[in-house]
């Protein structure tokens, strides 16, 4: 069984995830889940989660999933594609999101999630493609 790496997630002090109150819940290079509660921060203008939340979510499970796995291969990763695919609005509630891979390749890897409300009615989907580049590869 993969090491779980939920809480060392959790535990980092700023960023995108814990503004937006995700928890991660578990973090495996097999699998990476969240859960939060749904507030106004997460809302578009007709008072339904914003799309860019669902494809933020996304990506974040799917690079913490690719890093787990390049990591020690002295490698970190970056994301170079993210198709996120809205299914359902959600107003409130809590939603749950789980990220498994579809391959873990040597260059690249591809991460599939969805998104889930508190009925396990399917709220979004998608695939995120990341690189995988040497950790003194200077970014940007």
């Amino acid at each position: 069984m993969a090491e779980d790496f939920a809480a060392m997630v959790n535990a980092m002090p700023n960023g995108w995830v814990r503004a937006m109150g995700i928890v991660v819940t578990r973090a495996t290079s097999d699998e990476v889940t969240c859960e939060w509660t749904v507030e106004e921060k997460h809302h578009q203008a007709y008072g339904i989660v914003h799309g860019g939340v669902h494809a933020g979510v996304i990506e974040t499970l799917a690079s913490i999933g690719a890093a787990l796995v390049a990591l020690p291969r002295g490698q970190r990763v970056v994301g170079l594609e993210n198709n996120t695919s809205f299914i359902r609005a959600v107003r409130a509630g809590k939603l749950t999101a789980t990220a498994h891979p579809v391959t873990r390749g040597r260059s690249s890897q591809v991460w599939e999630a969805w998104i889930r409300d508190e009925s396990g009615a399917l709220v979004a989907q998608g695939r995120v493609r990341l690189l995988c580049i040497a950790e003194e590869q200077k970014l940007g």
